[in-house]
C-alpha cells in the first residue's frame, strides 16, 4: 500500500528512495470499519488521513436534524477538518468510514515535524491545498449555478466512480436534495 502512497506523492514532487522512507515514518496506517467515526462534532481534529483503500465521508447535522454531506474522499485523496486541525478547535463535522477503509494518518504535532525535516513536503501540501481549494470553488459554483438535475448529470460525468460505491442516500445529502427526490432525476435519467 506504502507504494501507491509514494506514486502519489511523486506526482507533485521528486522524491529518492531513503527521503521516502524517512517520510513514511511520520504516518501511522490505520483500518476503520464501514461507517466507524474517525472525527465526531465537538472534538478536536488531531489527524490528517489519506485514503489508500475505501470512502471518507465529511458532514455535519443541520438545524432539522439531518446529515449534510460536504465532502468525499477515495484513494489518494486526503480528509480532515482543516480549520480544526489547524486551531486546535472543537469540530462542527463528523468524518465517518462509507467502506471500510485503510487509511494512512498523521497528526499535528508529526505534520509540523515533517514539514521542517523535509522541506519538500511543503511544496506537496501546498499543491494538495490548491486543488482543494480550487475544487472547493467549483462546488460552490455548482451549487449555487446549477439546478438540482445540472448538479446530478455533473456529478454522474464527473464522479462515475461515487455513484457505483456510494450509497444513493449519501450523494443525495452531498448535492443538497433529498433520496427522494434524487430517485425521481435517476428515473427520468434511466427512462
Amino acid at each position: 500500500m506504502s507504494d501507491a502512497f509514494r506514486s502519489h506523492l511523486e506526482k507533485f514532487i521528486p522524491l529518492e528512495s531513503k527521503e521516502y522512507e524517512q517520510i513514511r515514518t511520520f504516518f501511522r496506517t490505520e483500518t476503520v470499519r464501514k461507517k466507524e467515526d474517525l472525527l465526531s462534532e465537538g472534538q478536536v481534529c488531531h489527524s490528517h488521513y489519506f485514503v489508500l483503500k475505501g470512502i471518507l465521508r465529511k458532514f455535519f447535522i443541520n438545524e432539522k436534524g439531518t446529515e449534510q454531506t460536504t465532502e468525499f474522499a477515495i484513494e489518494n485523496w486526503w480528509m480532515t477538518d482543516t480549520f480544526s486541525f489547524l486551531n486546535d478547535t472543537a469540530s462542527e463535522f463528523f468524518i465517518q468510514a462509507v467502506e471500510k477503509c485503510e487509511l494512512l494518518s498523521i497528526r499535528a504535532e508529526a505534520q509540523e515535524k515533517l514539514l521542517q525535516e523535509h522541506p519538500v513536503m511543503e511544496k506537496y501540501f501546498r499543491c494538495i491545498y490548491q486543488k482543494a481549494y480550487a475544487a472547493n470553488q467549483m462546488r460552490f459554483k455548482y451549487l449555487y449555478g446549477f439546478s438540482s438535475e445540472e448538479r446530478y448529470t455533473h456529478f454522474l460525468k464527473k464522479q462515475p466512480k461515487f455513484l457505483q460505491r456510494v450509497p444513493q442516500y449519501l450523494i443525495a445529502s452531498y448535492l443538497g436534495f433529498t433520496p427522494e427526490y434524487l430517485s425521481e432525476i435517476r428515473k427520468k435519467h434511466i427512462s
